[in-house]
């Protein structure tokens, strides 16, 4: 293992802390807790909150997203791993301010399991929680099965677009219905050219060979659909958004965003191959594109691969897309 770190069984605690002393006008640890992330001004009076959780590795998922017109706070845990049911239920408790709290994360047994335990904690305080999972990797299960899929990039368009709605002033089961919405619009498909490694665990994920790809891959390193030889971007571009297409089997003439997103060690230079052919393809489907994102959204440590979401773009999608809002990682 060769990394940048003091102590792996530190390296979740130490990164919060750097994260929270360089941008502290975005990130302020809870009371009390070394692993709650919220909102320097949270909770905010009146406004619905939302919350999120999941294992740290991931940045900017999840803390990242914690800002005005995002997240109001976070829960996080070891490297992979799911934050516990209290620290979870802090975080509802700190994004509180009177009109309920969104849960908005990722479908993984553990953090599924916790935030309903914490959901339960809560109750007994009287605060009024709802939930949205996202489950938007077409790899993971077949649409029939869509409830089994796991959530990915997808969580970063659903974020922006749940916290638009409660800023906007949406109650409660507004912002749910809106946060669902989009959840429900997302399909995304990566590619895994290379394994990460666990700081605790001191050894990569998985194995794949030099001029191997992985299709499908999660970003856990769970396995993917198809495993072959590295091929050109445009099939690779291909292998990705073929799926999704199906999946989603839009009309033409429909409008969508396009998120194409590194999953740590890929350059910003070879996202922009992959999307030039991805923008390629969904023209010829007839879609148009609005607003898309190209860099690092959604990561796995330093796995070398991409992950290609899309999502359809109605009026009212587009409009809370494209409301302003502020996080270390991204501003609109």
């Amino acid at each position: 293992m060769k990394k940048i770190l003091n102590d792996p069984y530190t390296y979740a605690d130490e990164t919060l802390q750097g994260l929270c002393r360089a941008y502290p006008q975005f990130y302020r640890f809870a009371p009390d807790t070394p692993r709650v992330i919220m909102r320097p001004d949270g909770p905010i009076k009146g406004k619905v909150g939302i919350v999120s959780g999941g294992g740290s590795g991931h940045l900017p998922i999840f803390t990242g997203y914690v800002g005005p017109g995002f997240l109001d706070a976070v829960a996080c845990g070891d490297v992979f791993a799911s934050p516990s049911a209290d620290e979870m239920a802090t975080a509802m408790r700190c994004a509180n301010g009177g009109a309920g709290v969104l849960r908005l994360y990722g479908n993984y047994g553990g953090d599924v399991m916790n935030f309903d335990m914490a959901g339960d904690f809560v109750e007994m305080d009287g605060i009024e929680a709802t939930t949205v999972v996202l489950a938007d990797d077409v790899a993971s299960a077949p649409i029939a099965e869509r409830e089994k899929r796991r959530g990915v990039a997808g969580m970063v368009l659903t974020f922006k677009i749940a916290g638009a709605a409660a800023d906007a002033g949406l109650d409660l089961n507004g912002v749910t219905g809106v946060a669902q919405k989009a959840a429900d619009g997302c399909r995304t498909m990566g590619v895994a050219l290379s394994p990460c490694t666990v700081p605790q665990a001191g050894k990569p994920t998985f194995s794949i060979g030099e001029d191997e790809m992985e299709v499908g891959m999660g970003i856990h390193g769970e396995p993917g659909v198809k495993r072959g030889k590295l091929r050109p971007a445009n099939e690779v571009a291909d292998a990705m958004i073929d799926p999704i297409l199906a999946d989603l089997s839009l009309p033409r003439g429909e409008r969508v965003t396009l998120l194409v997103n590194s999953l740590g060690a890929t350059p910003v230079e070879e996202l922009f191959i992959l999307y030039n052919r991805i923008a390629d393809r969904l023209e010829d489907a007839g879609l148009s594109i609005a607003h898309p994102l190209v860099g690092r959204y959604a990561t796995s440590m330093e796995m070398a691969g991409a992950s290609v979401t899309v999502m359809p773009l109605d009026g009212e999608m587009e409009k809370y897309l494209t409301a302003p809002a502020a996080c270390a990682f991204w501003k609109v």
